[in-house]
């Protein structure tokens, strides 16, 4: 049986896990191509023009996968952590695929709901399995190698590497003589996929710099630096943008901030905010805001990041 992945949204976090419990439960496992201009028109056909571009590009990967896979997985994520929320786009978003798209094949629809107790994963977990086996046995099996396999991921992140460098199997010359290191917030559907992004993150590091993103810091500093907030925020990404933001104060190696956000974000609206508040407040690190959607250039793009990256290089002259 062939289950199609699409390559969009929570991918860029999940795919070794997702892929590894798969591969281990005996399915061929097809991940949508990367993202084109044409992924992207499959997807403003099907969608509103008022949501945001990362699901617009969703829509297309799922538009892509449909005719040559059994069955697609498209997880319900209501919540991640305990009291916390993901994108409610994220939450509805079976819903949202099926009445967009037709023909579609079966939907594997998990729902991840970690707001009580981490029960609601395992719940999950045995939900997909009992998909492809009635043997609990076999399931735990491919969800421990799953875990072991999504461990070693988020390890090597801690350790500095980008999702982009370990899943497309690049590797960035500069991670150890780079003259300058750049901190890039965002989701990670707009951080990792270079269609969407414009490849911004070449785009920077062609001047020499590293980038590093909130994905390379452990969950240690995310709580830390969390647990300084007058109220605790709803959405997950939010909270690990500010976290990333707010660790600025006690690190002295990032040269610069870039918040790089979808417009039409409802969430991102409040956050970054939040985000340029504090940091013009308590740093002198230059920082800008981007803004992304379907109608973004080049042009524009690599005006902002010449004039940010020579800001740096001046500053770092004096």
């Amino acid at each position: 049986m062939r289950i199609g992945i699409p390559r969009g949204l929570l991918y860029y976090l999940y795919k070794p896990l997702w892929e590894k419990f798969f591969a281990e439960l005996g399915l061929e496992v097809v991940v949508s191509k990367k993202t084109t201009k044409n992924t992207l028109k499959k997807g403003i056909e099907v969608t509103v023009d008022d949501i945001c571009l990362p699901v617009k590009i969703y829509h297309g990967h799922v538009i892509s996968l449909k005719d040559n896979v059994d069955v697609v997985f498209i997880p319900r994520l209501v919540s991640i952590k305990n009291k916390e929320f993901i994108c409610p786009k994220l939450m509805g978003l079976p819903d949202v695929i099926r009445a967009n798209i037709k023909d579609l094949p079966p939907i594997i629809e998990p729902t991840v709901d970690l707001t009580s107790s981490w029960l609601g994963f395992y719940r999950a977990v045995f939900e997909v399995g009992s998909y492809f086996t009635n043997k609990n046995t076999v399931i735990l099996k491919a969800f421990y190698k799953a875990t072991k396999n999504f461990k070693n991921y988020t390890q090597a992140l801690e350790k500095g590497a980008r999702p982009d460098e370990i899943l497309e199997g690049c590797c960035n010359l500069l991670s150890n003589k780079a003259k300058f290191k750049i901190l890039l917030l965002g989701h990670p559907y707009n951080l990792y996929d270079p269609f969407i992004n414009l490849n911004m993150i070449k785009k920077i590091e062609n001047y020499g710099a590293r980038v590093i993103t909130p994905e390379n810091f452990t969950e240690t500093i995310f709580k830390t630096h969390l647990s300084k907030l007058n109220k605790p925020l709803f959405w997950t990404l939010g909270n690990k943008l500010l976290a990333a933001a707010y660790q600025l104060k006690e690190r002295r190696d990032i040269d610069g901030v870039i918040l790089l956000v979808s417009f039409g974000c409802g969430p991102d609206s409040l956050i970054g905010e939040l985000i340029e508040r504090w940091i013009r407040k308590n740093t002198d690190i230059p920082f800008v805001l981007l803004t992304i959607d379907e109608h973004s250039g080049d042009a524009g793009l690599n005006t902002r990041i010449e004039a940010f990256m020579d800001m740096i290089e001046r500053r770092k002259a004096t």
